[in-house]
């Protein structure tokens, strides 16, 4: 028996004055930015630092520096495993969707979809799974089919009519590349992505973006001091503009630079063999408030909760529908 999950999407400017939702997952990024007596002050100050970089990436006829302003949604993706009772729908991920405005021509151009990724699933797979699977053992390992349910779902996601109905192009999602491997400079520049790193094997992060779908590709922009990975589904040099690929790298390099700025504003630059560090100790920090410790503590309170009220109750249908989504 096929069984058909409907998705439903629902949108909220990241701005100022950004107010997370109940269904937000307080363990994403932009959501623990908005909390605390500094919220509004974070969030002023994290978004004038992506205008900053976008224009210093976007230079051309930008002889101050001030011709771009990024505007952030939040897009919230809902799925329902019954399409008569969508009232039941389980917050699945966010993402985020950039908009460029050009403030010479009043322009407003549709920026790339993705950027940052926020997964009950995937709190789940990370932070309750796999912890529960490697207790006591003296050797890391991963459980059978280990992301395989959510590799589905996400892409069953893309293929919607809903995600065709609101997006254009395939999601690019960039993220910080993983401090367990090391990453050598290849001789590909782009003149917006920056110098293309490469790595011999692919973490684990990686591997579970590639059951999401998606490839990987490692670049150092310019002015960036680290490289980011970027995971996408097409050709990521054919299938985006300039502007487009800009919007992302200022939305994420900043974003990462308030996450781990061990890495991201680090006081000197990835050289031609580069391994990322969280305990570095020469970098600065940004004015932005973010509270990594209760991050990734709420993480594993979520990943409980989605397994208590999606994974547990519904593990028969869900597994049915990963083995036929997957012939």
């Amino acid at each position: 028996m096929s069984r058909e999950f409907t998705f439903s999407i629902k949108s909220i400017r990241f701005d100022e004055n950004y107010q997370p939702s109940n269904t937000t997952r307080i363990t994403t990024n932009f959501a623990n930015l908005a909390r605390g007596e500094h919220r509004q002050e974070n969030l002023r100050n994290t978004l004038k630092m992506i205008n900053n970089h976008f224009n210093t990436l976007a230079h051309w006829d930008n002889p101050k520096g001030d011709r771009y302003a990024v505007e952030l949604e939040i897009i919230s993706v809902a799925m329902s495993l019954d399409a008569e009772h969508s009232d039941n729908a389980l917050p699945l991920i966010e993402i985020l969707k950039t908009h460029i405005i050009d403030q010479h021509t009043h322009e407003r151009i549709e920026g790339i979809v993705g950027n940052n990724f926020s997964s009950y699933v995937r709190d789940y797979d990370f932070s309750v799974l796999l912890l529960d699977h490697n207790k006591g053992q003296s050797t890391f390992s991963t459980p059978a089919n280990f992301g395989e349910l959510h590799g589905q779902l996400f892409k069953c996601f893309v293929n919607s009519t809903t995600y065709k109905e609101h997006f254009n192009k395939p999601p690019v999602i960039c993220l910080s590349v993983s401090s367990s491997r090391t990453y050598l400079r290849t001789e590909n520049q782009h003149p917006v992505l920056g110098v293309e790193y490469q790595q011999d094997e692919y973490s684990l992060t990686d591997d579970y973006f590639r059951k999401m779908g998606l490839k990987v590709r490692y670049f150092m922009p310019p002015n960036s001091v680290a490289p980011l990975a970027f995971y996408f589904a097409g050709d990521l040099l054919g299938d985006y503009t300039n502007l487009e690929l800009i919007s992302t790298i200022s939305t994420m390099d900043s974003f990462q630079k308030i996450y781990r700025p061990e890495i991201y504003n680090a006081n000197s630059a990835a050289g031609k063999a580069y391994q990322p560090s969280l305990k570095h100790q020469d970098y600065s920090l940004t004015r932005i408030v973010y509270d990594r410790e209760e991050r990734s503590r709420l993480a594993i309170e979520q990943g409980t909760f989605v397994e208590e009220h999606f994974i547990k109750p519904h593990h028969a249908i869900l597994e049915q529908w990963s083995a036929h989504y997957a012939l």
